[in-house]
């Protein structure tokens, strides 16, 4: 073992240890309008002990039972405000200890709400809601910790008047206790129906669990005015989502129901979606719910335990419903029309419905997708867009539909594959319409806007363009300058004549600009949190692979480093394979040299202090064009991919090949297994978090589609896990001891280990208490960059390595 166990919790070395104290960048928000900049702080890294807070996995759900909301929550801890002609920042003064989470507008942009999470005795913590008078700069609380944020979404949504509806809590007693006599065995059973599923975690084990839920997601629905005036809206119930029409008056409310499931999360247990009148519900408490008008069922979805594991199969049924946003009240749902199975063939993959207030009658039919639905962009009365895709061909459409004249055949504007770069249009700009929803930007000559990151064979460079609706013909209207990485953020006018820019370079953060009648003005002035890194350089290379196909990469060498002066460095590629069905999407280059990059967490670029050159994000595409399957040849590709690397690096000085290691997290460390078993490129590895035998996750991983039954040759081959006796070079394994992402239990990592220990392999497995698939706290965060130094240096940087001790 290049160093023993430790006991504690070690620090890196400098400047590494400093920098993960350094103050973040802030995150930089806008009013409606654009007339307001918030400036919100966010955290540094939590000590553990913050991780160590009771936590219950349920349906899928991770919830703290303290708060009634998410477990281990990101959040801001300050904020700050200012007019945007103004150059004075404002702060704000915010409860003790802030925990400031669901920043939500009011659509006369004058109030900010957010919640306040609170961490006091059993009988005080909770969630509260906070309103922030940017006029009068002053906060205050509407409500005590009585918020319900627990099955996703904000718990609070604004209505057109300044009111506010709330879900809360709804409680009755302690939490329901498990029996400590079992009333039976737990049977499950399934007979003859095809149920594949991926591997979900934090499912339900027993009744006691369903107890737990039924307990922590029951809420009700209150209406709050800004003096703190509360209104009954709904009564307790199994509540995962709600959401208000763009006029206020109807309330759309999703109910989750039983029987619930051991196999599946929450997203896929029987709910009801429905329709409330919000002016016949909005009564006092007292009211009898039997009095009130009946509501209007959108969908009554049973259990879904049987749908495909293809990526482009859904739930049968009316899966997704939502508001028109350009319409007072007027609902739409999709439908699959071909049993929400991609393996049928169907002229038609879904239907696409709407039914204005008050929801009586037969309902429109919008679309019909030849493809599955992708998305809705609603515009005006003359124009919505609509998307579809699908993943086997990587096909994308992209219609204008007509949603006042059903008669008028929908337009196609754009058919490409959504892997594609070089051919994106960007995405279509939007703007807060009539009732505050954002609808499509459209100017008085029936132009639309599309903001793109701009990726070709030049470079990337972002851009923003005009489309007119009638005759197709598409305008550039402004590009990113060069040397810079610049993005359109707000247009601030139909005419486009105003917008809002970030603007960011190598050694500069992203700032905002405005751009007005061809003038700039700055609006922020963000500083760089690490300056450290402003003399790294940065460059994106290219090179090919054995089959001719071109590859990139973005290779950082430590300041001041000259190759031909100073000679080759220890080397690091930190890789993450893709998946394509072309080799031009494959070969693309999407990186851009001028963005403003500085580490976070257990980022690999924190390796530079430490005299490493880095390549990150080698490209490694596998590929399998037409009817043939990528992973089919996952191998090859693989090993081809990196070898051209390696041959790129050693052949530019870069590196010699006795120093150069390969290094991933999740699918990466998946990578890193592999490439260590079958090659000899590389003298040393570092998994974090990754699976390493794919007969644990038999209904597909990542892009396979396929399960391990239909392609088991593939899946075993594919397992570093099953080739462990071939890793004969030294392998760092981290995992967090509590990754609850799908697939990547603990226990992938734990087996990986005891192979290659009984088999006398080089290997160090590190086990992260309380973390996660991504480490948060100081400790963890602090002590893997150790780790990594260390094993790099043991490994990497030494010159007596031979082929033994590898």
């Amino acid at each position: 073992m290049p160093h023993s166990d430790q006991a504690n919790w070690q620090i890196p070395p400098e400047p590494i240890a400093s920098m993960l104290d350094a103050r973040r960048l802030p995150a930089i928000a806008f009013s409606p309008s654009a007339d307001w900049i918030v400036e919100l702080r966010t955290v540094g890294l939590p000590p553990i002990k913050d991780l160590t807070a009771p936590k219950l996995g349920l349906a899928g759900i991770q919830l703290d039972p303290r708060t009634w909301g998410p477990a281990k929550p990101g959040y801001y801890c300050a904020l700050s405000i200012r007019r945007r002609d103004e150059e004075t920042t404002c702060p704000i003064e915010l409860p003790p200890n802030p925990r400031i989470r669901n920043l939500s507008w009011s659509k006369c942009g004058q109030y900010l709400s957010f919640t306040q999470t609170h961490l006091a005795n059993e009988t005080e913590s909770g969630i509260s809601l906070w309103v922030l008078d940017l006029e009068a700069a002053k906060v205050r609380a509407l409500t005590g910790p009585i918020l319900h944020n627990i099955g996703g979404g904000s718990p609070t949504r604004w209505l057109p008047d300044n009111t506010i509806l709330c879900k809360i809590r709804t409680e009755s007693g302690p939490p329901p206790t498990p029996s400590t006599v079992p009333n039976g065995p737990v049977i499950e059973e399934n007979l003859g129906k095809l149920a594949p599923a991926r591997t979900f975690t934090n499912l339900l084990e027993n009744a006691h669990d369903e107890d737990l839920l039924k307990y922590y997601l029951n809420s009700s629905i209150i209406k709050l005015s800004l003096d703190g005036k509360q209104t009954h809206i709904t009564g307790p119930a199994l509540h995962s989502g709600f959401s208000p029409s763009p006029d206020g008056k109807w309330l759309k409310i999703v109910k989750v129901k039983e029987p619930f499931s051991y196999q599946v999360p929450i997203s896929r247990f029987p709910r009801e979606a429905s329709i409330i009148s919000l002016q016949a519900n909005s009564q006092t408490n007292s009211q009898s719910e039997t009095s009130r008008p009946a509501p209007y069922i959108i969908s009554d979805l049973p259990l879904a335990e049987e749908i495909p594991i293809d990526f482009d199969s859904v739930r049968a049924g009316k899966r997704i419903s939502g508001w028109r946003a350009d319409q007072p009240a007027t609902i739409y749902w999709v439908e699959a029309l071909d049993e929400g199975n991609a393996q049928l063939e169907s002229d038609y993959r879904d239907a696409v419905y709407t039914l204005p207030a008050p929801f009586v009658g037969s309902p429109n039919l919008l679309w019909k997708s030849t493809l599955r639905f992708n998305s809705i962009v609603w515009g005006d009365d003359r124009t919505l867009l609509a998307y579809e895709s699908f993943y086997n061909t990587r096909q994308i459409r992209t219609w204008r539909l007509f949603p006042n004249d059903l008669q008028s055949a929908p337009v196609l504007l754009e058919e490409r594959n959504f892997q594609d770069a070089y051919s994106s249009p960007g995405n279509p700009v939007t703007a807060p319409g009539e009732y505050g929803w954002p609808v499509l930007l459209i100017s008085e000559q029936s132009d639309i806007y599309f903001s793109g990151r701009g990726a070709s064979p030049e470079g990337v460079f972002p851009f923003l363009d005009r489309l007119h609706l009638e005759n197709k013909e598409k305008t550039r209207i402004w590009r990113s300058p060069p040397n810079t990485f610049s993005r359109v953020q707000r247009i601030l006018d139909p005419a486009a004549s105003q917008f809002i820019v970030r603007r960011q370079t190598k050694t500069e953060p992203g700032n905002y600009w405005l751009h007005k009648e061809g003038q700039e003005t700055a609006l922020t002035e963000l500083r760089d949190p690490l300056p450290w890194y402003k003399d790294v350089k940065k460059e994106v290379v290219r090179y090919n692979r054995a089959d001719g196909l071109q590859l990139s990469g973005t290779l950082y060498l430590p300041p001041n480093h000259d190759l031909k002066r100073d000679g080759p460095l220890p080397t690091l590629l930190w890789a993450y394979p893709e998946e394509h069905k072309s080799r031009e999407t494959a070969s693309q280059v999407t990186r851009s040299e001028d963005t403003f990059g500085r580490p976070v967490r257990a980022s690999a670029l924190f390796l530079l202090t430490q005299g490493y050159a880095l390549l990150s994000g080698p490209s490694m595409p596998i590929i399998g064009e037409e009817e043939t399957e990528p992973n089919d040849t996952y191998l090859e590709q693989l090993i081809d991919s990196a070898t051209a690397a390696v041959d790129y690096l050693v052949g530019r000085g870069v590196c010699d090949p006795q120093h150069i290691a390969i290094g991933g997290h999740s699918y990466g460390a998946f990578t890193t297994a592999n490439l260590l078993a079958h090659t000899d490129l590389f003298c040393a590895g570092i998994a974090r978090s990754g699976a390493y035998n794919r007969s644990l996750t038999p209904f597909g991983f990542q892009g396979e589609q396929r399960n391990y039954w239909d392609a088991t040759a593939t899946y075993n081959r594919m397992s570093p896990f099953t080739n462990a006796d071939k890793i004969n070079h030294p392998l760092l394994l981290i995992h967090g001891a509590a990754d609850n992402n799908s697939g990547t239990y603990p226990m992938q990592t734990e087996r990986l280990y005891e192979a290659i220990k009984g088999l006398g392999g080089t290997v160090r497995y590190v086990s992260l208490p309380h973390e996660e698939h991504g480490y948060r706290s100081k400790e963890a965060v602090g002590h893997v960059l150790w780790e990594m130094v260390l094993w790099l240096d043991t490994y990497v940087k030494r010159t007596d390595l031979n082929q033994t001790d590898r």
